[in-house]
């Protein structure tokens, strides 16, 4: 069983993305061709806002929203201690300070009822990270920002294609960002990445940074990187965009199944020990299962359990960022993030991908009743 099949969904699109692949190979604008324009256009209709802006990572969507605001040396940026290292690496890129607020424990998301205590005169952006496929809370983050007058940059690489109150990820605050990663609910085969904007100077920038921060040919009036996503690429998420809305409930369904058999499966545990917690999600919320995360004691003995039993299993993410290396400058030690760190030690990701059998989702439960309670 592959924890992520990507092949089946190629299978599906396999005449689309072949057609489009050979369009771009004919006409031969590797470098912001036609596509790349037709998919920005769509994206932005899609999540509900003015302005798509797409880019050759999501890390470096993450990078180009930062340099847009002008953030750098002796500024500071909010963001969670839970999530891959690219959200909090971009801060230190621009030379800003990473400051961590601590995870909603059931969502895994920003905590709003300690963001307003991480901010500080030198705040200058706050990025809450929509991890596993939910949006973080941003009606009150938003408020939140909005006393400060502080923009909110949404980190929507697991989540873009949910909803948050009838809106959808991405188009929740000033600017939002995605990667196109394979491995993402909308994923290209390489790297790629997009953000999303009302803002109309804002796009203006995003645009020029993009392409060195120019502005027209040879003419730079602002730093900027190589950031531009490749015609191939955008020709390949176009096809996936034929079918990404029908993916999207698939998901949807297949993370109710797995939520309904895990707690038929473990119906009568009762001790700590054996008890596995599945996804919440919050009112309002709807998920796009980029990972479908459970919590069990004894990690690595389950895991164990789930690979002799043929089902592979990820952990996203073992070590919070304030526990990196890279990051040790900051001072932050044991405790600085309790939540984060009790989180760190216990999540388990199951396969997850819209083309996962009922059948081989008992089998993965199965497995999982087995590695828990034997």
């Amino acid at each position: 069983m592959d924890f992520i099949d990507l092949k089946i969904q190629y299978r599906r699109i396999r005449e689309s993305v072949n057609a489009r692949i050979q369009r771009v190979l004919d006409h031969g604008q590797f470098v912001l061709g036609a596509e790349v324009a037709e998919l920005e256009q769509k994206l932005a209709e899609f999540v509900g806002v003015k302005h798509c802006v797409t880019a050759s990572s999501g890390t470096d969507t993450l990078l180009i929203a930062l340099m847009a605001y002008g953030i750098g040396p002796g500024d500071e940026v909010i963001t969670s201690p839970f999530t891959f290292i690219a959200t909090g690496e971009t801060i230190l890129l621009v030379g800003a300070t990473p400051v961590f607020v601590d995870i909603d424990p059931r969502t895994y998301n920003m905590d709003p009822g300690l963001l307003e205590q991480a901010i500080t005169p030198r705040t200058k952006a706050i990025i809450p990270v929509s991890l596993y496929g939910q949006c973080a809370d941003f009606d009150a983050i938003n408020e939140i920002a909005r006393r400060h007058r502080i923009p909110v940059i949404e980190d929507g690489a697991q989540s873009f294609g949910a909803l948050y109150r009838g809106r959808r990820s991405c188009g929740l605050s000033e600017i939002g960002s995605t990667s196109f990663f394979p491995a993402k609910p909308l994923g290209a085969y390489g790297e790629g990445g997009a953000l999303f904007t009302n803002d109309d100077e804002l796009a203006k920038v995003m645009r020029e940074i993009r392409v060195h921060g120019q502005d027209r040919r040879y003419h730079h009036p602002r730093l900027g990187i190589n950031g531009r996503l490749d015609t191939l690429q955008a020709a390949v998420l176009l096809a996936k965009m034929e079918v990404f809305e029908d993916e999207i409930e698939a998901r949807r369904r297949i993370g109710a199944r797995y939520s309904e058999l895990i707690c038929d499966a473990f119906e009568n545990v009762q001790d700590e020990k054996h008890r596995v917690t599945t996804p919440f999600i919050a009112d309002g919320c709807t998920s796009v299962y980029a990972q479908y995360t459970i919590e069990v004691a004894e990690r690595e003995r389950v895991e164990a359990g789930m690979r002799a039993r043929g089902i592979p299993t990820a952990v996203h993410y073992p070590v919070p960022l304030h526990f990196q290396p890279v990051f040790a400058s900051l001072g932050y030690g044991p405790g600085s993030f309790p939540v984060s760190e009790a989180a760190s030690q216990r999540v388990l990701s199951l396969p997850m991908h819209p083309y996962l059998s009922e059948e081989q989702q008992v089998a993965v439960v199965r497995a999982l009743k087995e590695a828990v309670l034997n």
